[in-house]
């Protein structure tokens, strides 16, 4: 089993599509990552040799920014919006969106599932039928 950042990969996928579970490493990045390495993509993680993982392992730490670090970096920029009073930070604040999507029809699950209009409102399984 191929433990990368603290992240255990899963043994029977591919390596290509087992990288992306590490938070920070996408599709594109992980096909950089072995044609770098010349790994092969459609080698299985449980086929890896211990050569091959450690060289990931170093690549990753030594060039991407992924997991712990990456997670704290996200939440300090989210915090320093909300500290400047930037729209975008009230609106994280709130838990809306952020980046301009329309909010009447949509982010119904943020706001509270609240349905206005007659007969679209969800009945609880307490009343009769």
């Amino acid at each position: 089993m191929a433990r990368i950042a603290g992240i255990n990969l899963p043994n029977d996928k591919k390596v290509e599509y087992a990288l992306p579970y590490l938070y920070g490493i996408g599709l594109t990045i992980s096909k950089k990552i072995l044609k770098e390495l010349k790994i092969d993509d459609n080698k299985r993680v449980k086929d890896l040799s211990e050569e091959e993982v450690n060289s990931l392992r170093v690549e990753i730490e030594k060039k991407y920014r992924v997991e712990g670090e990456l997670r704290r970096e996200v939440i300090s920029n989210i915090k320093r919006l909300k500290e400047i009073n930037s729209y975008r930070g009230s609106r994280h604040a709130k838990n809306l969106p952020a980046r301009g999507q329309r909010t009447k029809t949509n982010c119904r699950t943020v706001k509270g599932n609240v349905r206005k209009t007659m007969g679209s409102g969800r009945k609880t399984s307490a009343q009769k039928t």
